[in-house]
């Protein structure tokens, strides 16, 4: 482990003045009662407030749903651990035994939940400005790169709104089968259009998912039709 002040130095680009929240941070729940998860509240607050008001002044055209889901695409646990690796924040968490000795620190949520804590820790010891600063490096790439507001709807609500702009009833979803043992089982979903005749069938590891792929494969069709 690198020293935690230096390694803040050079990965988030911030000195902090008490170390202490660095160091609680860092402090997964499993290792200390002074953990990082209070700090992750704060940080959580601060991190949603800044991307919503970036994507208002950066999609000034972007409807409040489009905002709403372009600020989800940023701040999820997926996207927060993948900043949380570029970090190398894994090398810098504490974590009790039994975590350490099961991969703990390489888990999604783990890493997700210690930049959180980071952003808290900057907004308490530097101020809101230092914390926005920190957000903007570690997502500024992110939110240039964002996808059109088009482009981060579902399949669902992508299939609804292609249907109700023709003035065409609502699709129907139905479980056709489920397939697998309970931790590890797989949905088969069907997808009908009845005005158009259509039926299609999407497969995932969860109900929702499986509704998504059948409403994609569904979409793939009637575009294909309407050409």
């Amino acid at each position: 482990m690198t020293d935690p002040v230096l390694w803040a130095k050079r990965k988030l680009e911030y000195a902090f003045s008490d170390p202490s929240l660095l160091e609680q941070a860092l402090t997964h729940r499993s290792a200390s009662k002074r953990n990082n998860e209070r700090l992750e509240f704060l940080g959580d607050a601060m991190l949603n407030f800044v991307v919503a008001r970036q994507l208002f002044l950066q999609r000034p055209e972007d409807a409040e749903g489009d905002l709403s889901r372009g600020r989800a695409a940023l701040v999820n646990k997926s996207m927060l651990a993948e900043v949380g690796r570029k970090l190398g924040i894994d090398a810098q968490l504490v974590l009790g035994a039994g975590e350490l000795r099961s991969g703990g620190a390489q888990r999604s949520s783990a890493l997700a939940d210690a930049v959180e804590a980071l952003i808290g820790a900057v907004l308490l010891d530097g101020g809101h400005d230092a914390a926005d600063a920190l957000i903007r490096r570690l997502l500024g790439e992110s939110l240039a790169q964002l996808p059109p507001a088009d482009a981060l709807k579902d399949a669902k609500t992508r299939l609804q709104e292609w249907l109700q702009g023709r003035g065409m009833d609502l699709p129907a979803y139905a479980v056709e089968n489920v397939r697998g043992r309970d931790h590890n089982q797989v949905f088969i979903v069907s997808c009908q259009v009845t005005e158009s005749g259509l039926r299609t069938e999407g497969t995932g590891l969860s109900r929702r998912r499986a509704e998504q792929d059948a409403a994609e494969l569904m979409l793939n069709r009637l575009n294909d039709g309407s050409d």
